[in-house]
């Protein structure tokens, strides 16, 4: 064992290149990140990617930009040698890649070999990099551009293969990499090609909003762009802009969530913050939304150089950053507010089957029909009700619990109305109304729960909550632990009109109550609202939580499933409906309404 310390020396230029490798090149797709970022610097228009053996056996990309020279190229795979920065000025990047590590990372672990022509140049030259050891430069044949291939990735290092996971899962990792840099660039054309599947090529867009959204959707899938919500805010210099999918397309993590900053793929916490605060009316907790934003700024305002893979940036003015976006998006759901998960897609109407299939003319003999009279003695009555019998069984619902026909008789001009004429309800939980063109089911549950929400959140914004006092204070038995949360956060309950204080170990007693609300079981409200505060952070900003208590006190205080309603009370739900920012989901994100046009349910009985 070596007592005294070892002295300073400077590390060989072999395993700086290699210790630098550790940090940029982490995985193949790391690989193929730096590679595409240097082609799109290059101004290329078209980029294909090619790889094989999940990218570890073979890497290759090849583009139409510029093309270097030849001392360009004898300097490109030098460490800290770049083409991106015309200056020192760090703070003025406006390139992908400007660290000058990654070509010389990648050559130092692998077997690189670049092709390259540039445009003043009688031909284009090559060169190969294999463990940190340069090749001489020799004239070589290529069209335009350059052409770059790895092999045999992390041969140098060995146990760095230890740590890839299995070809499969490099590849997808590859494949999203890719995802990402064609969502940034929608005006470059990119293919995909290897690894045993089909090729996948995205070509070039029209440049402005739609030339994107088209991109989106070849990648994102048809049910994005068919949901999707262009959304734009500015101030300060500071631009967002970009598609978020409307709260009817979730996933069940934040995957689907794609971040650019200056045309830089970026998983940034504090944008992920904004978007989930963003939709955190619209969907339950357990969902995620779909969107693709894109944040542009001076490129001083923000660092790209605080990861050495520049995956995460940091911004000089985080708050207005995230307000911004909280902003686009909020504005862009409002407007799209009324868009349900039923209308944004066919899949409702799967579910609806005939309740029997007519046999095919031609080969069906009415004597041997089990739901045809056997007899030719029994009645005709006898004979139509035994065949209507399987398609009668599935309307066998009970009678509706309300009738409107009259009124809606009397009132012909709610048939022009978004949200139509009620007609009926049924299970007690549904309103059926009629439009001019087709017909919408309203949960009555979800949409009242809106409503009341809606009407909480701007009661609390103009002049407070109304509040009625209890004559008798309502005593609850609650949990000790329950009571503690409770009352640590009296003055956020009061703000809401609902005033509790102790009453002994155990129990809280409820003087006053939101007058909004009606009569409501105080017990299940408190505890609903002490499971939410137990879930809270520190960090969760004030305005957040209150939007928790309200949302709480909302589906406590609206009208339940399984009520009976009046005619007029059912017309008057979807007259609020209409008036109700929002009012296309309840709370939780789940759809207050479907809505089936005529032309579908002509679809449904074979008419068209």
């Amino acid at each position: 064992m070596n007592a005294g310390p070892m002295p300073v020396r400077q590390l060989p230029e072999q395993v700086v290149n290699r210790i630098a490798a550790g940090e940029v090149v982490e995985r193949p797709a790391s690989v193929v990140k730096e590679l595409v970022e240097n082609s799109i610097d290059a101004g290329a228009s078209r980029i294909d990617i090619f790889t094989d053996g999940g990218g570890r056996r073979r890497i290759g990309i090849t583009d139409d930009g510029g093309g270097m020279t030849r001392g360009d190229l004898a300097l490109a795979v030098d460490r800290h040698a770049t083409s991106k920065l015309d200056d020192e000025d760090l703070l003025r990047i406006r390139t992908l890649g400007f660290r000058g590590e990654a070509l010389p990372s990648i050559g130092a672990v692998a077997k690189l070999g670049i092709t390259t022509r540039h445009a003043g140049e009688p031909h284009a030259w090559s060169l190969s990099v294999e463990g940190g050891a340069k090749s001489q430069i020799m004239p070589a044949a290529l069209g335009q551009g350059t052409r770059v291939e790895v092999n045999d990735l992390f041969y140098a290092t060995p146990a760095r293969l230890k740590f890839l996971k299995t070809d499969r899962t490099e590849a997808e990792a590859i494949r999203e990499v890719v995802r990402r840099l064609a969502m940034a660039r929608p005006d470059i054309a990119f293919t995909l090609a290897g690894e045993e599947r089909a090729q996948v090529t995205w070509a070039a867009a029209l440049p402005g909003a739609a030339g994107r959204l088209t991109r989106l959707g070849d990648i994102l899938g048809a049910d994005f762009r068919g949901s999707a919500v262009e959304v734009r805010a500015e101030r300060d210099g500071v631009i967002v802009e970009g598609f978020a999918a409307a709260p009817s397309l979730t996933r069940a993590n934040a995957l689907g969530q794609y971040l650019f900053v200056n045309g830089r793929p970026v998983r940034d916490k504090l944008i992920l913050g904004a978007v989930r605060a963003a939709y955190s009316d619209y969907l339950p907790r357990d969902r995620h939304p779909v969107v693709a934003l894109f944040v542009s700024c001076e490129p001083e305002t923000v660092d790209a150089n605080v990861h050495p893979a520049k995956t995460e940036v940091r911004f000089r003015n985080a708050g207005l950053v995230r307000a911004l976006i909280v902003h686009a998006l909020k504005d862009g759901l409002a407007r799209e507010g009324r868009r349900t998960a039923a209308n944004a897609d066919g899949a409702a109407l799967q579910a609806f089957r005939p309740a029997f299939a007519p046999p095919r003319p031609g080969n069906w003999d009415w004597r041997s029909s089990p739901s045809f009279p056997v007899s030719p003695m029994r009645s005709f009555e006898g004979a139509t009700a035994a065949f209507a019998e399987p398609g009668q069984a599935a309307f066998d619902v009970g009678a509706p619990a309300a009738d409107v026909r009259f009124e809606a008789e009397s009132a012909p001009d709610l048939l022009d109305r978004p949200l139509g004429a009620a007609r009926t309800q049924i299970h007690e939980t549904y309103i059926v109304s009629q439009t001019r063109n087709g017909l919408i089911l309203v949960d009555q549950h979800a949409a009242h729960e809106r409503i009341v929400y809606e009407k909480l959140k701007s009661s609390l914004a103009r002049n407070g909550v109304q509040r009625q006092i209890l004559l008798i204070p309502d005593i609850v038995e609650l949990d000790e632990a329950i009571v503690e949360k409770l009352l640590d956060r009296v003055e956020e309950l009061a703000s809401f009109g609902l005033a509790i204080e102790s009453f002994g170990p155990g129990a809280v007693a409820v003087r006053e109550t939101p007058s909004l609300l009606g009569k409501i079981n105080a017990a299940g409200l408190l505890r609903d609202l002490a499971e939410h505060m137990a879930e809270w952070d520190e960090a969760l900003p004030l305005e957040r939580r209150l939007m928790h208590v309200a949302a709480t006190m909302a589906c406590h205080g609206s009208v339940r499933a399984g009520r009976r309603l009046k005619p007029e009370e059912m017309n008057a739900l979807l007259r609020e409906m209409e008036d109700t920012p929002n009012s296309g989901q309840c709370n939780h994100g789940r759809p207050t309404y479907v809505e089936l046009k005529l032309s579908d349910i002509e679809k449904l009985f074979g008419r068209r």
